[in-house]
């Protein structure tokens, strides 16, 4: 590393924990939408359709989860101001509950929900980006050992890992400014599916059965909502870089909110044409619903439109994504729970970059060996068991720490942190009985945080 290197130049400010404030509301509200578009909006509509058997319950579904995400970014933007350091949940449940959970949040963000998130969205590239490249698809396999197999799309997938997490080190700036205009140039073309879906509704939406026509309908909603909530993984991620953000007491709030009630107007007008475009049956089990209704809306012209736009999704998704799992990993580090070369900023970009480089190559590997079902179940699981936490935590800091300053409480409290903390938990328990394999998986690894957490604990009290 060149010692001759200077820190970069101009008024922008340095937080305490030793990283640029270049985040404005602008870029922080971009930020919360960036993180959460990504792959699933166009994958995840055929699964929970087959699930679900029913256009409105399928309809309701994404209501539910905009509902949850809204009460959830209610929730954090008091949580935000009131801590607003780099570690975001990560310092929320230090706070609230202690450093061991904190901890465990960050080991499961490093194992399985932040690494793995923006795995599952490279695997979604992946998908995406063999549409113009047949050859490099995740259905090509290089090469299997038992259970362990290496396709094409897998290392493509990798790749796109790494070179993000290049544009991470240069700078938050320039993070700042990539992220900002892939997620711009993403609305923009996710507006052309229910545009040209309304315009042209080659199909009268099918507004019966009300309720899915299965035998345990309630349980099969609660399935569906894993891949709701898998579209909506990334809302928190903004608490992540408070460290990076201007004023962020009073941006992070406004973030969460703006960030939140767009996410939900975009996931249910984007659904509408879906359903204007395809019959239920078409749709239901279509992994790649978006690229089918656009065919059939114009042709394979919309195929290749769409591809585009997904190509486009996932990089910028993933862009802000290594920005927040590479936070949390730092975040870590600076209280002395991780390695101590973790906490090192880099003397010219101002980025932790041992942080990047050691969250990028582990979720280069977890994009390599896992499918893309497998990733968003395991990741959702662990994300809102960890999320339902934070929601309760603002309940035992309103008791606990009274006088502490709030520069931003929680609108509709306590029903609205209630209505989150309940859903979220409700979602956990019945993924745990539907999914138990993938969920259970999820939770020995938050389990071997333990042994870790002593570890490192005990190192930093024998050197304080």
């Amino acid at each position: 590393m060149a010692t001759s290197a200077q820190p970069v130049p101009g008024p922008l400010l340095t937080s305490p924990d030793g990283l640029v404030q270049a985040i404005g509301l602008p870029g922080a509200t971009l930020l919360v939408i960036g993180n959460v578009i990504g792959s699933a909006i166009f994958l995840t509509t055929g699964t929970i359709a087959a699930d679900l058997q029913s256009i409105p319950a399928l309809l309701a579904a994404w209501v539910v989860g905009g509902v949850l995400a809204m009460a959830g970014g209610l929730t954090y933007a008091e949580l935000g101001a009131m801590f607003p350091r780099t570690g975001g949940m990560y310092v929320f449940l230090e706070e609230a509950y202690g450093a061991v959970w904190g901890f465990l949040f960050g080991w499961a963000a490093l194992l399985v929900v932040l690494t793995g998130s923006v795995a599952g969205v490279a695997v979604g590239f992946a998908e995406y980006f063999s549409y113009f490249v047949p050859s490099l698809s995740t259905s090509r396999i290089l090469w299997t050992a038992g259970p362990l197999t290496l396709s094409a799309g897998g290392i493509v997938a990798a790749v796109s890992i790494l070179a993000i997490g290049w544009i991470n080190l240069v700078g938050v700036t320039t993070v700042n400014r990539v992220q900002g205009a892939l997620t711009i140039a993403k609305i923009a073309g996710i507006a052309a599916i229910p545009l040209l879906a309304i315009a042209l509704h080659p199909v009268t939406p099918e507004l019966s059965p009300m309720l899915p026509p299965v035998a345990r309908p309630v349980a099969a909603f609660g399935v569906a909502m894993i891949a709701v909530m898998w579209a909506f993984e990334g809302w928190s991620y903004l608490a992540m870089s408070s460290g990076e953000v201007r004023d962020a007491a009073r941006v992070v709030p406004r973030a969460y909110i703006l960030g939140t009630l767009a996410l939900t107007l975009i996931y249910l007008v984007v659904n509408v044409g879906y359903i204007f475009s395809l019959s239920l049956t078409e749709m239901a089990g279509e992994t790649r619903i978006a690229e089918k209704a656009m065919t059939t809306l114009i042709g394979p012209v919309g195929a290749t439109f769409i591809a585009a736009v997904v190509v486009i999704s996932t990089l910028g998704c993933n862009v802000a994504g290594t920005l927040a799992m590479s936070r949390a990993c730092y975040a870590m580090a600076l209280d002395r729970l991780f390695f101590r070369s973790v906490a090192a900023v880099h003397p010219r970009y101002r980025t932790p970059h041992i942080a990047i480089a050691f969250t990028c190559i582990w979720s280069a590997l977890l994009a390599v060996s896992g499918s893309y079902d497998q990733l968003f179940t395991y990741v959702t699981f662990a994300s809102v068991l960890f999320s339902t936490l934070g929601g309760v935590a603002i309940f035992r800091l309103r008791r606990t720490r009274p006088l502490l300053a709030r520069p931003y409480k929680t609108w509709g409290y306590p029903w609205v942190p209630a209505l989150f903390a309940a859903g979220s938990g409700l979602l956990v328990v019945n993924t745990l009985m539907e999914r138990p394999v993938e969920s259970l998986l999820g939770l020995g690894l938050v389990a071997l945080g333990l042994p870790a957490y002593w570890y490192w604990n005990g190192q930093r009290a024998a050197t304080s």
